[in-house]
């Protein structure tokens, strides 16, 4: 359910400095006054409602600010907001052993085309390379045109489409980044025995 339905990328913008390392942390990153920085609990009402209205509409709201409380409370999902004064894009990815998963993504329509959700994006995929994170993916709805080009810019390639994916009744695309091969487990040789003929 990854992006906003008017989600779009110039393919001539920059990309922005990423965060450095600090202590541990990652620090904030600021640029024409947007920063972004790990989610608090008190972004949680706001985040549900760019969810609400940005990704969920027409699918009823899954993604309510108790669901998102719960999603900062897991040691394995990143939080991230993007903020001026107010919340204005946040992405929520869950980290496992092999891949990563951009369970949602919003900005603002007012906020869009400013290369905040590429920063947010570019912002995870080095923290999932920092992780070890062989692979990202997401869904979006088939008919989000305009996320379906923004991911593909950013390296994202679609896998399979998944036929009533959202509530039975719209599609869905699962896209893939690949960040490094997985690991893979070669059986060692052994010679055949002799009864194996």
């Amino acid at each position: 359910m990854s992006g906003p339905e008017n989600l779009g990328h110039h393919p001539r913008e920059p990309v922005p400095a990423q965060p450095e390392p600090n202590d541990g942390k990652i620090a904030s990153v600021s640029s024409r006054d947007i920063t972004l920085q790990l989610a608090s609990r008190g972004d949680a009402e706001a985040m549900a409602s760019l969810s609400r209205d940005l990704i969920e509409a027409g699918l009823g709201w899954q993604y309510r600010a108790e669901r998102i409380r719960a999603l900062m409370n897991d040691p394995d999902t990143a939080t991230l907001v993007a903020r001026d004064h107010r919340v204005i894009g946040f992405a929520i990815m869950s980290f496992h052993d092999e891949h990563a998963h951009l369970v949602l993504m919003a900005v603002r329509p007012s906020e869009q085309r400013r290369g905040i959700a590429r920063r947010m994006v570019v912002w995870l995929v080095e923290s999932a390379i920092t992780a070890g994170i062989a692979s990202i993916h997401l869904e979006l709805r088939a008919r989000n045109e305009a996320a379906y080009a923004f991911y593909r810019a950013l390296g994202f390639a679609e896998t399979l489409r998944l036929p009533g994916y959202y509530l039975g009744r719209e599609t869905a695309i699962r896209m893939l980044r690949l960040l490094r091969a997985p690991n893979v487990v070669v059986p060692a040789w052994r010679p055949p025995t002799r009864d194996a003929r």
